[in-house]
């Protein structure tokens, strides 16, 4: 027997997802990001061995993947996050995500910041399997993002790094200011925002949320 309502769901999804990334509205989907990091050449030796490779679990946008390696963030209270997802491939310097919620299991207090703006961020450490790393700074609250394509930001006169605010409606209606907007033609059109944010909006990935020109 088929599920009716689970093919509902499921077309009425796709068809959403289709409508978020259609150039001639302003609307788009949401992805929710849990916390992860990103390694260094140099640190990923250390953790996991010299010369490992992360293993793909999955495609991500921008060509980066969630890979099948997790590591541990220990704070300075020594409080501990277990399994926290490696994403590939690797960077010129570690990076560190994560929300404001995990801040205060760890005892750190990262800056919020866009990603790959770590010069002065907070410190932790990192244990892999193979070793450990300390982190001299390097950890992050990723700032609220859109990520377009051109074709979009064309369409709607948005241009790479620009701010625009967002509106969220729903069961908790709530507006986003000044959100930073990327541009690149490897994107999918799509607002990246952390746990935090989406459990005080009310919304989850796949949620479609509206752009509003500043």
């Amino acid at each position: 027997m088929y599920d009716v309502d689970a093919i509902k769901n499921a077309v009425i999804n796709a068809l959403k997802s289709a409508e978020a990334n259609n150039p001639s509205n302003n609307e788009i989907k949401v992805g929710v990001s849990q916390r992860h990091i990103h390694l260094s050449r140099e640190h990923l030796d250390i953790l996991f061995g010299k010369g490992y490779e992360l293993t793909v679990k999955k495609v991500l946008m921008g060509r980066e993947y969630a890979s099948e390696e997790c590591v541990t963030l220990v704070g300075p209270s020594l409080k501990s996050i277990e399994k926290v997802r490696v994403l590939g491939p690797v960077r010129a310097k570690t990076q560190v995500e994560i929300s404001k919620t995990d801040t205060f299991i760890l005892k750190v207090s990262p800056p919020v910041r866009p990603s790959g703006n770590v010069e002065g961020s907070e410190r932790l450490v990192i244990v892999g399997p193979k070793g450990s790393v300390y982190l001299n700074e390097g950890v992050i609250i990723a700032n609220r993002h859109i990520h377009l394509n051109p074709e979009y930001a064309n369409a709607h006169g948005i241009k790479d790094n620009d701010y625009v605010d967002v509106m969220i409606e729903g069961i908790k209606p709530t507006k986003f200011y000044d959100v930073q907007v990327r541009v690149r033609d490897d994107f999918n059109t799509e607002m990246h925002i952390d746990t935090d944010d989406a459990n005080s909006a009310g919304i989850k990935n796949g949620s479609i949320v509206k752009i509003i020109k500043k």
